[in-house]
């Protein structure tokens, strides 16, 4: 399945975004007022320059007693963000997340500019009717030349006709 196969890539608001030379403070109020988790940073045509989420702030700002008023995002931020393209595989996506340990996927398009942020969440939240099904699928698939319905029928025929012969012999 595609990011952009998601219900949510559809229909999630548009990211919180700033630039590099924003007060911490400034930021944080835009993710306090739109209770978001984090916020992309941008350059001037969009494209993803760092983003700043909740723990950049706890540990570049707060643990180091900085004043949020004069410090700026770009001085506290991720810089070596992951992004994806709407076109890749959520799957993959997902298990990268999972295993490199953070929660939030910026989407851009071909020339990098920042269409959507993507959470752990929305990935998760939903997939796993999917993630079940694909696992169904994967075991029919493996199993199916193995378990076709005359195979399975001459096993049992098979087994009833030894059964019957060892009663037979022990009486």
């Amino acid at each position: 399945m595609k990011i952009s196969e998601r219900m949510e890539f559809a229909t999630k608001a548009p990211p919180l975004t700033c630039s590099a030379d924003t007060s911490v403070f400034a930021a944080v109020q835009q993710m306090a007022d739109k209770n978001y988790g984090s916020v992309v940073v941008t350059d001037a045509d969009g494209r993803v320059e760092g983003m700043m989420t909740e723990r950049d702030i706890f540990r570049r700002l707060i643990a180091q007693s900085r004043d949020p008023k004069t410090t700026s995002v770009s001085e506290i931020m991720t810089r070596d963000v992951r992004t994806a393209k709407a076109e890749d595989e959520l799957f993959d996506w997902l298990r990268i997340m999972s295993n490199e340990r953070f929660r939030r996927l910026p989407v851009v398009d071909n020339d990098g500019r920042l269409i959507s942020v993507m959470s752990q969440g929305d990935f998760v939240a939903y997939t796993w009717p999917q993630v079940l099904d694909q696992a169904g699928e994967m075991v029919k698939a493996k199993l199916a030349p193995a378990f076709n319905p005359l195979t399975v029928l001459a096993a049992i025929l098979g087994y009833t006709l030894l059964l019957v012969g060892a009663i037979v012999l022990l009486t």
